[in-house]
């Protein structure tokens, strides 16, 4: 307390507040007598006042009101005034009460004194801060550039509370379709219409600038606000994704240009939170591929349920390094290790799940680059993708892990390409590595989960579209028709950990990825978007990559799904393997190393049925087919 005091502006707020105190007292009693205080009054008044206001002095700096500043004077403020003055007045009165002096103070008086003292006390602070702010920022605000604000809920009204002292912005409006926000003010902000009736606003008030404020809305209607405001020619800013404004990473008013993401969004995933706490919470996890797009963000949503230990595995070492660099900075309670490792080392992923014994492994190591997987790595890709994932899945039923999540992909169906046969082959592996009686799974509990593109990862096209629009173009599409599904990193991780939860061994859960977009329209978005007309970046047709299909699907066809309680979650009925099958499938990789990549992708046909290589087989080759078929089944 001696230390607040010592402050030059606390004391002179300490002497306002006893200056105004002495002045509500007074004003009370002048109230109390309409104006006209008989003198027996007038010196009862003047014997209470020297007690009165030391006595409310105290408290006011018993409840801490001098620690903020008048400049930022808020609710809480007010609170703490309310709370202050209502203590001084029970003591007052208990004193008066517990004493019994001669000084009669009339009961109005005592009921008058705390109403003024509030009404100067907190009015005098928020005429400061009003007085300052407009001192501050009244006149460069109206300078800033004229911007409307489309939504007009609880961002919106923060961001028009924000932005009242921006220099840069100044916020003539907003567009909300609620009709019952239709003519009402958000801090002195009126509300001007519906967003279908921006045009008409646009016009009216010439605007350049809009800030789409809905991060909580369906993303449907976001797109529908930005695509109505691009098309005007205005520039359009956003405010941050609800997830980062709930997380508190970021604040609303580090407004930013919308990106292809805000029209590519989705709705927020509804997590079951009660029961990933059950799976995860003080549980050790480990993250296979931790290093990549996928592993990495899996790395961070499971940190908020707090396990015990959380294992990340790669076999990158600088991308090691760099999620080290990314989480070792937080408070976190969790145990952090990060190891070096090949999943195809049995002997070291043995130790490392011998030692730390997880109860579930997100298994997110794989190669995934179709072309390159394509031509020159076969073998490669079959040995990491499929011997890798049973030479983890193995170890992680032998050491008795609970659970064992395979992230798969839609490649994955109808595959015409490696990439997709091997993650095939993957999920084939788990689901004859599951242990069942009857219906009932047993032992370590095999989940594979498969989902489309997410956006911005390290493979996705969206880093490539910028860097060609960033040089000037070209923007190069394989084709004009091709389309693929698309999810952000956070919403996939978030349904990965979802379909670990819920699966019961076995299954495979297909993500809920929306609707597909075509590559083309994706590309004219992202140029519009950096400001150029259509005709400034040209767009380049250069035809199919080795093993890309014009779309992906996530079922094949001789399957179908089966609901789940999650909405964005189905499990897909597949065809279904033994652990013999599994043993012939690691006989035959193994045998085909250093082979002709024809022979592989054309054997490859019989382990993967719906499999459709882009090859042409010589009868020669059919005959070879034909005369392995009996040792291969």
């Amino acid at each position: 307390m001696k230390k607040t005091l010592i402050n030059p502006l606390t004391f002179l707020a300490l002497l306002h507040d006893v200056v105004v105190a002495t002045l509500a007292w007074v004003a009370a009693y002048l109230l109390r007598f309409n104006f006209a205080i008989p003198a027996e009054h007038f010196q009862y008044m003047l014997q209470s006042v020297v007690w009165v206001v030391p006595l409310q002095a105290i408290v006011f700096v018993a409840f801490s009101l001098y620690r903020g500043m008048w400049r930022f004077a808020s609710v809480p403020d007010l609170k703490r005034i309310l709370f202050a003055i209502g203590s001084a007045a029970i003591l007052v009165a208990a004193l008066l009460f517990m004493f019994r002096t001669s000084i009669v103070i009339p009961r109005s008086v005592l009921i008058l004194d705390p109403l003024l003292l509030m009404l100067m006390m907190g009015g005098s602070r928020f005429v400061y801060r009003a007085w300052k702010e407009h001192s501050l920022y009244g006149l460069t605000q109206s300078l800033g550039k004229p911007t409307l604000i489309l939504g007009a809920g609880e961002a919106a009204i923060a961001l028009v509370k924000d932005l009242a002292r921006s220099t840069q912005w100044r916020v003539v409006g907003l567009l909300d379709d609620d009709k019952n926000m239709l003519g009402r003010e958000v801090f002195g902000v009126k509300v001007l219409g519906s967003i279908a009736q921006l045009a008409q606003v646009q016009q009216r008030l010439a605007i350049e600038h809009v800030i789409v404020a809905m991060p909580s809305a369906h993303h449907q209607k976001r797109r529908a606000a930005i695509e109505l405001a691009n098309g005007l020619n205005l520039e359009v800013l956003t405010v941050p994704a609800i997830d980062d404004l709930m997380s508190g990473k970021v604040s609303v008013s580090q407004i930013r240009k919308v990106d292809v993401e805000d029209l590519l969004g989705r709705d927020a995933v509804q997590l079951d939170n009660s029961g990933l706490q059950h799976l995860i919470v003080e549980q050790p996890v480990m993250v296979s591929g931790a290093g990549g797009s996928i592993g990495s963000e899996l790395c961070r949503q499971i940190l908020k349920f707090k396990p015990s230990i959380l294992i990340c595995l790669d076999i990158s070492e600088f991308s090691l390094y760099q999620l080290e660099q990314e989480l070792s900075v937080l408070n976190l309670s969790t145990q952090l290790f990060f190891m070096t490792g090949d999943v195809k080392n049995g002997q070291r992923i043995k130790s490392l799940l011998a030692q730390f014994q997880p109860a579930v492994v997100f298994h997110a190591a794989a190669y995934k680059h179709v072309p390159m997987m394509e031509n020159g790595n076969v073998w490669e890709a079959l040995s990491n993708n499929v011997i890798g994932t049973y030479t983890i899945a193995k170890a992680a039923k032998e050491v008795g892990v609970e659970k064992f999540v395979l992230i798969s992909t839609d490649k994955a169906v109808n595959p015409t390409n490696v990439m997709g046969a091997s993650k095939r082959l993957a999920e084939m592996v788990c689901q004859g590595l599951q242990e069942r009686l009857s219906n009932e799974a047993l032992g370590t509990r095999f989940v594979i989960v498969r989902f489309g593109n997410v956006l911005g990862s390290s493979g996705s096209v969206i880093p490539k579209f910028r860097e060609q629009i960033a040089k000037g173009g070209p923007v190069t599409i394989t084709h004009p028709e091709i389309t693929r599904y698309f999810m952000s990193i956070p919403e996939a991780a978030q349904l990965v950990m979802q379909a670990g939860l819920m699966g019961k061994g076995g299954e495979i859960l297909v993500l809920d990825m929306g609707e597909p977009v075509k590559i083309a329209a994706l590309a004219a978005d992202m140029i519009r978007l950096s400001g150029l007309q259509a005709d400034e970046i040209k767009i380049e047709y250069v035809g199919l990559r080795p093993g890309e299909k014009l779309y992906e699907e996530l079922l094949a066809d001789d399957e179908h799904t089966m609901p789940t309680p999650h909405d964005k979650l189905r499990i897909a009925q597949a065809r279904q393997v033994d652990s013999a099958w599994v043993t012939k499938l690691l006989k035959w990789i193994e045998s085909v190393q250093g082979a002709n990549e024809v022979r592989i992708k054309s054997e490859l046909k019989f382990w993967v049925e719906e499999y459709s290589p882009q090859l042409t087989v010589s009868s020669e080759m059919h005959f070879i087919l034909e005369t392995e078929q009996i040792t291969l089944h």
